[in-house]
């Protein structure tokens, strides 16, 4: 059996969460889908095109997604903070940043329909337009990390 190193352990360990992290998403994207599924691909939807509890179903399915996408956001905030202090050699700390921002990447393309799969008359959600200016920051962070710009920041 060989020894893994710390940061071995801490690869793994991001790994794994992330896989965690991503079933999670796909669940709630799958839950969101089956919700505006009455909408037929054709967005913005007219809210006159569903019923209530079409509707009422949307609603929950969107603000579950919303919270998913604000709580997501929170941990990958962390994350990035965390990675960017711990005493790893800089392509180790590449390596790591790779593995987020797969993850980011895909999570994205499931949070946009928080924008894009939406009724025509839709009230300004300030959370969301914070955790989404917030996610984008992210997703640039580790992005750049990985070019190896960190020193642009």
């Amino acid at each position: 059996m060989s020894d893994l190193t710390s940061f071995d352990k801490a690869r793994t360990g991001l790994w794994t969460s992330l896989q965690k992290h991503l079933a999670t998403v796909y669940a709630a994207e799958t839950a969101f889908a089956r919700a505006v599924a009455f909408a037929d691909g054709a967005f913005p939807f007219a809210a006159s095109a569903a019923t209530a509890e079409q509707l009422d179903d949307y609603g929950r399915q969107r603000r579950a997604l919303r919270d998913l996408f604000t709580d997501e956001t929170n941990q990958l905030d962390t994350l990035t903070k965390a990675i960017r202090v711990k005493g790893y050699a800089e392509d180790e700390k590449k390596q790591l940043y790779l593995l987020l921002l797969g993850y980011i990447d895909i999570a994205a393309t499931v949070f946009a329909r928080l924008h894009t799969d939406v009724p025509t008359a839709l009230p300004p959600d300030e959370e969301l337009a914070e955790t989404t200016a917030r996610f984008a920051r992210v997703q640039k962070f580790a992005r750049l990390n990985v070019k190896g710009l960190a020193g642009l920041l």
